[in-house]
């Protein structure tokens, strides 16, 4: 479902896109995801350096090396790919300080983000008071390490991430949610608190009204997806 969605937008866009696979809990629990794929985009990486360009090692993608740009690369990630995708590009921004990945990372998609923390937002006190509970439960289920629901992993705007939010490293993010989402709420905090945490970028937000949990998935075809689409196709193309 989501291989065609993405295969059709970004045959639009006219971009390559490189989907990663990450080790799924609870066999492996987080953050083995989140490690996974900040190591694929480190493989990314390597693409750009001029060994790459002149033939690269073994594990070398010539798609990438042959067709891509690699002064326009966006990170994106949908549920709780949209949460790895914030994590990946904090790291990202926090190697730019020992000289990057050597690759311009000019914008983060964030779609229908998983997000908590041990603060409640929202209705999360009232009537979300369960909806917040499972979802905490299962939080904690996949990462039983964790040190609670203000991990860094989880909530990126805990004391514990010290400030590492602002440090994203991407020109502009795009945070798309859902109204009828369980997880829409946290979404909009998650826009909200970028815009406050000293970002320098620019910070976007779409909601889709009416809509829940990545319903452009399941019906790709509806009004709102088609807006949404073309949201996403002018911020990877702006």
């Amino acid at each position: 479902m989501t291989h065609g969605y993405l295969n059709a937008l970004v045959a639009k866009a006219g971009v390559l896109a490189v989907a990663l696979e990450y080790r799924l809990a609870p066999e492996h629990p987080l953050p083995a995801a989140y490690e996974d794929s900040w190591e694929g985009l480190k493989w990314v990486a390597t693409h750009a350096s001029a060994s790459a360009a002149a033939g690269g090692g073994p594990a070398a993608e010539p798609w990438l090396t042959e067709h891509g740009d690699f002064s326009r690369v966006f990170l994106a990630g949908a549920s709780a790919g949209a949460t790895i995708a914030h994590f990946v590009a904090v790291r990202a921004g926090e190697q730019h300080k020992s000289g990057g990945l050597g690759m311009r990372i000019r914008g983060l998609l964030i779609v229908h983000p998983y997000f908590s923390g041990a603060a409640d937002i929202g209705d999360e006190g009232t009537t979300g008071k369960a909806r917040k509970a499972r979802a905490d439960a299962f939080w904690r289920f996949l990462c039983p390490g964790t040190p609670g629901l203000d991990d860094p992993l989880s909530n990126p705007f805990s004391e514990a991430a010290g400030g590492s939010a602002a440090r994203v490293a991407a020109e502009r993010v795009l945070v798309c949610v859902a109204e009828k989402d369980d997880l829409r709420d946290r979404g909009v905090w998650y826009y909200e608190s970028l815009k406050a945490s000293g970002y320098p970028g620019e910070v976007e937000l779409l909601e889709s009204m009416g809509e829940g949990h990545v319903f452009y998935c399941m019906n790709p075809r509806c009004d709102r997806a088609r807006e949404m689409e073309e949201r996403v196709l002018g911020f990877l193309r702006k």
